[in-house]
């Protein structure tokens, strides 16, 4: 799997699937820019309704859970409302019990990624909690992510 620098070199081609998120009045701090916290929430946000919805995984159908073992994510540009983005997807590493996500963030309309960031979960058995292997089913929607 090709290596990715997540820093502010980032290009939209580096990502493998895109959703539109609108930023809300709600989510600035009193400094006028989006929170921190905030980007970890959008992060999250592409990642799950890529799974549960665009892809239609229950993970619950497969007898596992998902725990969330290591973030990150790395401020390159201000964020603010009203802005509109745009959050790329894809799996930067994808092993026997663990995924990489990876995602950038950037304005629409814009080229210039403003954050960039991962998530790592652990697939775990829904009853001993315990790491097990990704099913197959699982497996196949995270290797569509998979950059060469």
């Amino acid at each position: 799997m090709k290596e990715f620098p997540l820093d502010r070199t980032e290009v939209r081609d580096n990502f493998r699937h895109f959703l539109t998120i609108p930023t809300r009045w709600s989510d600035n701090d009193q400094y006028g820019h989006v929170n921190n916290a905030k980007y970890l929430t959008f992060f999250e946000l592409v990642i799950m309704r890529y799974l549960e919805v665009d892809s239609e995984l229950d993970f619950s159908n497969h007898g596992v859970r998902c725990f969330s073992v290591e973030n990150m994510c790395r401020y390159i540009a201000q964020i603010k409302f009203p802005d509109t983005l745009e959050a790329g997807l894809r799996v930067g590493k994808l092993g026997n019990s663990s995924v990489r996500y990876e995602v950038g963030l950037f304005i629409a309309g814009e080229e210039d990624v403003r954050a960039t960031g991962y998530f790592t979960d652990v697939f775990v058995d829904e009853n001993t909690e315990k790491p097990v292997t990704i099913p197959q089913p699982i497996r196949n929607v995270l290797q569509q992510l998979c950059v060469e």
